[in-house]
């Protein structure tokens, strides 16, 4: 594993120590300006993307960005700015502006800023997240063409594909540093990579269409083109002639692809916003069983080159592994210090921090344990069901756990995945979805939120 030593040179991007530096430098100008206290976020990146259809380039783009977001704090009233301009003169102003809007917003008593002892101090954890400080090279606008090429070209190979909407491929990087009035400053880049492929099956009005991606914190991580290419290929084939499906209560086989929205349901309602604001279906069940005793909802921020790993979180807070969801038990909020000074807790190293405003909350790299489950068995076990590979709108109240969306995806007949199928609808409660779930042992990580498949029994299917 290799520490970083600073991004490559770019017109919008610093080394991670001049990041850092430069979100010190207006805390401690907003600290003269007359804020009691302050803290700033810096945020650069370089992206480059290629696009190709039908074996010809469509387009390349480069974009980069530099942005910086200051708050501060006037005893019990905050205000916050941000800015792209980042000239001594326009910082000046933002300072200026930012301690006179505070002056005069309406008093918070739980804003502020995290509890000094729980600060992150000492070096933060090597989590392998930019591979360029091992001296991989940033790829080149032809090399990534060929790879677009290559994934579109797999895709079209397939027997069936008729048109294409196109390949892709992308590669990144970033800093992003956090400076605070009481002590805290850090500072960290990543890189990514994507490669991508969408193509049409059949003719007419009986075209079904599907994709497949991956992205990746290191390039030797990646998937190869022709393989997510060949994937898109045979899912949108494998959808052709889809039919229909009688109304009724069956068992859904969740795709690891479209399962990780239930796990995201999940987060959305124990996040400290949601339990503050009394918005969340759960509520009331901290402390509580809400899935089956076999499983666990886990969060690794310190997973290597994950999508979502981080060394501290965004108030500066140390984070660490953590169970949410400890056999079937739900064992924590989501908390950021604002909300767990309304709670009476402690915040958990969860707080996500934009260029603007002030922190929420989100997680590392999460995931399902405890699936135990062949695949082959849980579909066995369905006997008749449907196996869904597309979910289709947003039809998901926060408040009571109402759950209803469109999907699309394969009928299960004798516990095996059969013949197409679409336009239906499947409904629930996520509480009682959380309860009837069954996880297979087909765990991979590939996503920021990973799923095995997922079997949700007695759940409501409406026909098309």
């Amino acid at each position: 594993m290799c520490q970083r030593a600073g991004l490559p040179k770019s017109t919008a991007m610093l080394t991670v120590d001049q990041a850092r530096e430069r979100a010190q430098t207006i805390v401690e100008q907003a600290r003269r300006a007359g804020a009691d206290a302050a803290d700033a976020v810096f945020a650069a990146d370089a992206a480059l993307e290629v696009s190709v259809r039908l074996g010809k380039l469509e387009d390349v783009g480069r974009s980069e960005s530099a942005d910086l977001g200051l708050r501060v704090f006037v005893g019990k009233r905050s205000a916050s700015v941000s800015t792209s301009d980042l000239s001594d003169t326009a910082l000046a102003t933002l300072v200026e502006r930012a301690v006179a809007m505070a002056r005069e917003a309406p008093e918070d008593d739980w804003a502020g800023l995290a509890p000094t002892e729980r600060l992150l101090h000492g070096a933060p954890p090597l989590l392998d997240l930019d591979d360029t400080a091992c001296g991989t090279a940033p790829p080149t606008p032809e090399a990534l063409r060929d790879l677009a090429l290559a994934a579109e070209a797999a895709a079209l190979d397939v027997p069936g594909v008729t048109n294409s909407e196109g390949g892709g491929a992308s590669a990144a990087q970033s800093v992003w540093a956090l400076a605070t009035s009481h002590g805290f400053a850090g500072a960290y880049s990543t890189t990514s990579y994507g490669v991508s492929a969408s193509v049409l099956a059949g003719e007419g009005g009986g075209m079904q269409r599907d994709y497949a991606h991956h992205a990746a914190r290191r390039r030797d991580k990646l998937d190869a083109a022709a393989a997510i290419g060949r994937q898109a290929g045979e899912r949108a084939v494998r959808r052709l002639s889809p039919g229909r499906l009688t109304s009724g209560s069956m068992p859904i086989v969740f795709d690891p692809r479209v399962g990780g929205s239930l796990i995201g349901h999940l987060v959305g309602a124990i996040g400290g916003g949601a339990i503050t604001r009394r918005t969340s279906f759960l509520l009331d069940a901290l402390g509580s069983q809400i899935l089956p005793s076999n499983l666990s909802v886990r969060d690794d921020p310190h997973r290597p080159h994950g999508l979502r790993s981080r060394p501290f979180d965004g108030e500066g807070l140390a984070v660490s592994p953590a169970a949410i969801v400890e056999n079937g038990m739900l064992e924590t909020w989501l908390l950021d210090s604002a909300a767990a000074r309304q709670l009476g807790l402690e915040p958990t190293g969860h707080a996500a921090r934009g260029i603007g405003g002030a922190p929420g909350v989100t997680t590392g790299n999460l995931y399902l344990d405890g699936g135990k489950v062949p695949l082959a068995t849980l579909l066995a076990e369905v006997g008749e069901g449907v196996y869904v590979t597309e979910l289709i709108g947003q039809g998901v109240n926060s408040v009571t756990g109402d759950y209803s969306r469109g999907a699309a995806g394969f009928r299960i007949v004798g516990g095996e995945i059969a013949e197409p199928v679409a336009e239906f609808t499947i409904a629930g409660n996520l509480k009682d979805m959380y309860r009837n779930m069954t996880a297979a042992n087909d765990l991979v990580f590939r996503y920021g939120v990973n799923v095995p498949t997922l079997r949700v029994d007695g759940m409501t299917v409406a026909g098309g």
